[in-house]
């Protein structure tokens, strides 16, 4: 049995894999994909004078970024990873700079439709390089590493890597536009994805990910029941983000300190990412199906103090104390995934997982907003523990299918002994 790391140690055995400029580029490369939504609703807020465009254009770039995710994913699986997110890289930036542009030249008294459209088109090829790292591991740990415990190092990283962006992304537009004009936010987006998208792309890592024979793509099954139940899990905590989003929103509003909606909401990411970086020190003997019943159930309990919050004080220290369940359930979530999965169809299993999550954020904002209209910050808190017993729920339900997964994805698909074999040593 191997000897038990640290999660120092373990962490710093996973990075020796890559080197630390791999791990910068990967992290920096997933920043614009925080920054974009909340930077075309302040943009086009203001060149139109209408929050009714800014919503519906950071809604467009969502949802079609959700939609293109697993789109894109699929294609890496068949192309290999440097392509797509190439093509990603260049039309993403080119749209967000667009979308800049034409804030910067918009008429308030002229038509503002055209504005959530092509948000809508820069949205659909924005990649989740955070996605598309999590399938790079797989074939980076098997050709540097036999150690089995990288995987779970890696995805623990990749958890709290992605927390800490969209803690970081926010605050990083709340910053450029408190010195200079909402639309630069925009703008800085937009080159931080033409420089660290594109080298995210053409990094040694990315031909680790190469293009897979159509044959070996379709013997690979992708829509199994077990990543079902996985994306219903992942839809469920991106209903706890939008439904907490919308009751800080409404509980700031009512303090008459709306401006504290996105500080109070970053809490969330604290706890999460601090929580996310410990679990890689959960032991292997700990089975990942009930490691999901365990942080599902945290996840509900800690989500019930929400319902009794009346003060700003009291939602902070909720909101903190949540976060220390959300990066671990996410984490473990993405390992069932990534487990019970075939390595040809890794990047449209991760993707899809991504793109429950981001319309269960609408889905839990949507149905939070329209109670919080009727009674408040309360029923929109409801919205969030009804979501966490969704996610306990699936666990529970799921527990035997999940044990059993990888077992299966192994089974009908011989895609191991042949992933990457043409890819030289040295990349």
């Amino acid at each position: 049995m191997p000897t038990p790391l640290s999660p120092v140690q373990s962490y710093q055995r996973l990075f020796a894999l890559t080197g630390p400029l791999y791990v910068l580029i990967a992290f920096v490369g997933r920043i614009p994909l925080a920054m974009s939504q909340i930077a075309s609703l302040l943009a086009v807020t203001a060149a139109t004078g209408s929050y009714t465009a800014g919503g519906v254009t950071a809604g467009a770039l969502a949802v079609a970024n959700a939609i293109g995710a697993p789109v894109a994913g699929g294609l890496t699986d068949r192309l290999g990873q440097r392509p797509v997110l190439l093509v990603q890289s260049v039309v993403g930036t080119l749209g967000l700079g667009v979308l800049a542009w034409m804030t910067l030249v918009h008429d308030p008294s002229a038509a503002w439709w055209p504005l959530p459209v092509v948000a809508a088109v820069g949205g659909a090829f924005v990649p989740q390089v955070g996605t598309m790292a999590r399938v790079r591991w797989r074939p980076i740990s098997r050709r540097r590493s036999d150690d089995p415990r990288v995987m779970d190092a890696a995805f623990s990283y990749e958890g709290a890597a992605d927390e800490a962006s969209f803690v970081i992304g926010p605050a990083l537009v709340g910053l450029v536009a408190a010195v200079s004009a909402p639309v630069i936010s925009l703008v800085v987006a937009a080159v931080l994805l033409g420089a660290f998208g594109t080298w995210f792309a053409l990094h040694p890592t990315g031909s680790l990910v190469g293009p897979a024979p159509a044959s070996a793509t379709r013997a690979a099954r992708l829509l199994t029941p077990a990543l079902v139940l996985l994306a219903a899990t992942q839809l469920s905590i991106g209903m706890v983000f939008g439904s907490v989003q919308t009751g800080t929103s409404v509980l700031a509003t009512q303090a008459g300190m709306p401006g504290m909606t996105g500080l109070l909401h970053g809490l969330l990411g604290v706890g999460s990412v601090l929580a996310g970086l410990a679990v890689v020190a959960v032991p292997e003997t700990f089975p990942h199906a009930r490691r999901l019943r365990l942080f599902t159930g945290a996840l509900l309990v800690l989500s019930l103090p929400l319902l009794l919050v009346d003060t700003l004080t009291g939602l902070t220290l909720a909101l903190l104390a949540l976060g220390f369940a959300i990066a671990p359930s996410m984490i473990t979530t993405f390992a069932l995934a990534e487990r019970s999965t075939p390595a040809r169809r890794l990047g449209a299993a991760m993707t899809l997982l991504a793109a429950a999550t981001g319309a269960g954020y609408a889905v839990g904002a949507g149905l939070a907003g329209r109670l919080a209209d009727l009674a408040g910050h309360r029923p929109a808190f409801a919205v969030t523990v009804g979501a966490t017993v969704l996610a306990f729920t699936l666990a529970l339900a799921g527990s035997r299918l999940l044990r059993r997964a990888p077992a299966e994805a192994t089974s009908g698909v011989a895609d191991a002994a042949a992933e990457q074999e043409t890819v030289p040593a040295s990349a």
